[in-house]
């Protein structure tokens, strides 16, 4: 499986309503310090395929905006909100209301294999609360 397979294999994951970083999936695909790399990957991603792209952000809580998404950006805005996601007036998403907290167990290590989360053979992965705090290889800038 290539890394961008491993990439969007971990995003379709993400539950409606909720978000996760570059970096958190960065982390998640074993790709640590490759936050780049997923923001690469979901670029190439085309609006009708089945990988909700609009759920990933920067590590501030904010889209990336770019010219060269052609709009893309503005999409992200108006399909986050259609899944009850709040823009603080400053633009940012509050992390810690809606950032995507996948199951952990009792000593802090993920409670499904990268082979489990990659195959989708995962339960429901957001009922554990987890503090993934700044530190998690999140996306510079």
């Amino acid at each position: 499986m290539s890394n961008y397979d491993r990439i969007y294999t971990i995003v379709r994951q993400i539950p409606w309503g909720k978000v996760a970083t570059y970096g958190q999936i960065a982390d998640l695909a074993r790709l640590y310090g490759k936050a780049r790399l997923v923001g690469y990957a979901l670029f190439r991603v085309q609006i009708e395929d089945d990988i909700p792209w609009h759920r990933v952000i920067n590590a501030q809580g904010q889209i990336s905006y770019s010219l060269q998404r052609q709009g893309g950006d503005y999409l992200q805005k108006v399909l986050l909100e259609e899944e009850g996601i709040e823009f603080k007036s400053n633009g940012k998403i509050d992390l810690n209301k809606y950032r995507w907290r996948p199951s952990f167990n009792s000593v802090g290590k993920p409670s499904y294999t990268l082979e489990e989360l990659l195959e989708g053979a995962t339960p429901d992965l957001q009922h554990e609360e987890v503090d993934w705090g700044e530190s998690v290889g999140e996306e510079i800038g």
